[in-house]
């Protein structure tokens, strides 16, 4: 039933809530893409990127810097051919290097050396010099900078490079291209989704020819809409086959030339999913571009930078280069090799390439299955499910915890996928939805449930306390100040000798005291779930049961009671000390059917009950003084009840009343009472048999007894001032031992 109730409060709050997960389902799965949530998510992404950068220096790799210094001193670029043949001979063979990759091109012939306009000569003003002709047969050799390039390119492990055009211009084709990693027929072309490259600029074929490999450099293609480089294009089409990138094609050359193989999601190239490359015994996670993403290992300077000069010139420490896998490129930006990465918006091409032949290496560059998408929509619709039953539920500050623990069992999750799974799932999605439900349920609790409570608060602050008002607020809707009829507890409480202490006071006096009285008494009722009706003068009349059902209204109402007078005791010395006189109160408690609501007139109306039970509830507290208690209670209090000790004070018929009702003092918990307050106890009920019976004489001696026993109790001298008037005047034989009252 509760369940029930909460949904049925609450339709409208979890019905929008779904609402939101059903538009980030739909953002998920791309129907609806949100161009905020994917900026997010591309933030977020970078983020755990740079939270998890390893912020190492890798040794295997090293760049050998075409730097501003090198430039100053070895002269502009491109440098002569003979030049970059000498520096890979000195790379080779007094470093010992292992791989070389160029992340530059040699797309023209070097004619720097003069050679053509020497020949230029012998075919015109020299051709009849035949000196002229054998000492240039002697220096042509030296003077043809391609070739001796070309010939210190041969037997070694060395990688050119070149880029692709993608712009349309399929007869822009300069250079010679590479053989392809796949050519045609190996492999289902209708299925790879990679850049379909239209023309390119390549090496020279004399340099092609003698290189052991070559790849593309270029990815542009993959660059995102921010113009940040975070995937890179492993494979790229041409004429029905695939080429290889450059840092891929140096990883196949350090891993002795292994074959590259395409994996589909189910095993065959029959899929239509591309899922990974195999090169050899490592598995490179693509996407439906054949890219992959970049293993960032830090900002520029991740992997050790050597000047170019000093490599012309020596200065380079042998253990640096010995083994390394070595790529020679630019960070001079006149020469325009620079990019914008996650990290830093200035970042060296040539290292993105080192990144990811190191990535390849170690087997760590992470992937996206195809199908985290139905993961990530699982995800979303059973947290977004949960949320958005939960929150409704909860207070701010508990719904602030459970969406701060969300959020961060999600990170947590999210990070171990990433860091030890390498697998990225998706995180904006996520983080929107939790923060979006967040935040429209802080929002419709303030303007809406707040609004409700406002309303309750106008209606019923007045009367009950505030922790009662925030639970209404739950079910604004069950709250009304419509008269109905209920079964509740009505308490009354009266000030002894009102009239004399005030008569002794000024009328300031009086109010500070009445307030200092008051303000206790009504926090005493307000803690047991009571609602205040109104305040007379001294008096106080107070219920349970309404507005908010309470099955403990008996209790709480007798706890109440109980307390006030404990309370009050506990001030006496207080309004001792302002001289102020001592004060002492009757409370009388009834238990019955009461009619509440707004009632009164059309200029003033009241929250309060009435009813015969609420009439009996006055007299029982006026009674009080007759029998000198502090709290007397109805026999349908008391057995509301059982657990407490009551002593049975009388059996009466109240003014306006015909029916009899038993009246009682209630002694507190049964547990709890010591052993003389039970022997006593015990007496009196006996004694009291005996009245009733109209043993006058053993009852006298029964109430004497007692009375010597607690000469302050007042009820024992009234029995046995009953008990002498009976002897004298016995009362009808159908007498059942009622008293009846004659004045309230």
């Amino acid at each position: 039933m509760k369940s029930t109730g909460f949904l049925r409060l609450h339709a409208l709050r979890i019905g929008l809530g779904f609402a939101i997960v059903v538009l980030m389902l739909l953002n998920a799965a791309g129907v609806i893409p949100l161009g905020f949530a994917q900026r997010l998510e591309t933030y977020a992404y970078d983020q755990r990127l740079q939270w998890t950068m390893p912020g190492t220096v890798d040794p295997r790799i090293v760049i050998v810097d075409i730097d501003e210094r090198s430039l100053l001193q070895q002269g502009h670029w491109p440098w002569p051919r003979h030049e970059i043949a000498q520096m890979i001979d000195i790379l080779f063979d007094k470093y010992q290097i292992d791989v070389l990759g160029f992340d530059v091109l040699f797309a023209e012939p070097d004619r720097s050396s003069g050679l053509s306009q020497l020949e230029q000569l012998e075919r015109a003003d020299l051709k009849d010099n035949p000196a002229f002709r054998q000492a240039l047969d002697r220096l042509r050799p030296s003077l043809r900078y391609d070739q001796i390039l070309a010939d210190s390119l041969k037997n070694r492990r060395i990688a050119l490079g070149y880029y692709f055009r993608h712009d349309g211009q399929v007869e822009s084709r300069v250079g010679s291209l590479p053989a392809p990693a796949l050519a045609a027929g190996s492999f289902d072309a209708q299925q790879v989704w990679g850049a379909q490259a239209s023309g390119y600029a390549a090496n020279l074929p004399v340099l092609q020819q003698a290189a052991a490999s070559a790849g593309f450099f270029n990815s542009s293609p993959l660059v995102d809409g921010d113009g940040v480089l975070r995937r890179i294009s492993l494979l790229q089409m041409l004429d029905g086959q695939l080429y290889e990138t450059l840092s891929l094609a140096v990883t196949r050359l350090a891993m002795q030339g292994p074959e590259l193989a395409l994996n589909y999601a189910d095993g065959d190239n029959s899929a239509v999913a591309l899922e990974s490359l195999q090169l050899g015994n490592r598995r490179i996670a693509v996407d439906d571009d054949v890219a992959a993403l970049a293993p960032y290992r830090g900002k520029q300077g991740s992997f050790p930078y050597v000047s170019a000069i000093d490599v012309f010139q020596g200065k380079v420490a042998p253990e640096v280069l010995l083994g390394a896998i070595v790529l020679v490129g630019t960070t001079a930006p006149g020469l325009l090799d620079l990019r914008s990465v996650p990290m830093q918006e200035s970042y060296a091409g040539v290292e993105v390439h080192a990144n990811m032949i190191a990535g390849i290496l170690d087997g760590n560059i992470k992937e996206r299955p195809a199908y985290v998408m139905g993961l990530n929509l699982v995800f979303i619709l059973l947290m977004g499910g949960f949320l958005a039953l939960s929150l409704p539920a909860l207070s701010p500050l508990a719904a602030t915890v459970l969406t701060a623990a969300t959020t961060l069992a999600m990170l947590a999750g999210n990070l171990y996928f990433w860091q030890v799974q390498n697998m990225i799932l998706p995180l904006a999605s996520g983080l929107v939805l939790i923060s979006a439900l967040f935040i429209f349920n802080m929002s419709y609790g303030y303007f809406v449930d707040a609004r409700s409570k406002r309303m309750l608060a106008n209606l019923f602050g007045q009367y009950v306390p505030p922790e009662l008002v925030d639970e209404m607020a739950k079910d604004p809707g069950a709250y009304s100040l419509e008269g109905s009829n209920r079964d509740m507890t009505v308490l009354f409480s009266d000030v002894r000798g009102f009239t004399t202490i005030s008569e002794g006071l000024d009328p300031r006096q009086l109010t500070q005291l009445m307030n200092e009285f008051l303000t206790p008494m009504t926090h005493v009722i307000h803690h047991h779930r009571g609602t205040i009706d109104k305040y007379m003068g001294d008096a106080i009349m107070a219920f349970w049961g309404a507005p908010v059902p309470d099955p403990d209204h008996a209790r709480n109402a007798l706890l109440a009671a109980m307390e006030m007078v404990t309370k009050l005791d506990a001030m006496q010395e207080h309004f001792k000390s302002r001289g102020w006189p001592p004060i002492k109160v009757g409370v009388g408690l009834n238990t019955g059917d009461m009619t509440v609501g707004n009632m009164g007139s059309e200029f003033r109306l009241a929250y309060t009950i009435m009813g015969d039970a609420v009439n009996l509830g006055s007299r029982l507290e006026s009674l009080t003084k007759n029998y000198g208690v502090d709290i007397m209670v109805s026999e349908f209090t008391s057995a509301r009840v059982p657990d407490f000790a009551f002593r049975e004070l009388d059996c009466v018929r109240v003014k306006g009343k015909d029916k009899p009702v038993k009246i009682y003092e209630p002694m507190g918990p049964e547990r709890d009472l010591k052993p003389a307050e039970r022997e006593e106890l015990a007496l009196y009920n006996e004694a009291l048999r005996l009245y009733r019976s109209q043993q006058w004489g053993p009852a006298g001696e029964a109430f004497a007894h007692l009375q010597q026993l607690a000469p302050m109790r007042k009820l024992y001298p009234m029995y046995l001032e009953r008990i002498d008037h009976f002897g004298q005047q016995p009362p009808p034989p159908d007498w059942d031992g009622t008293y009846t009252f004659l004045t309230k």
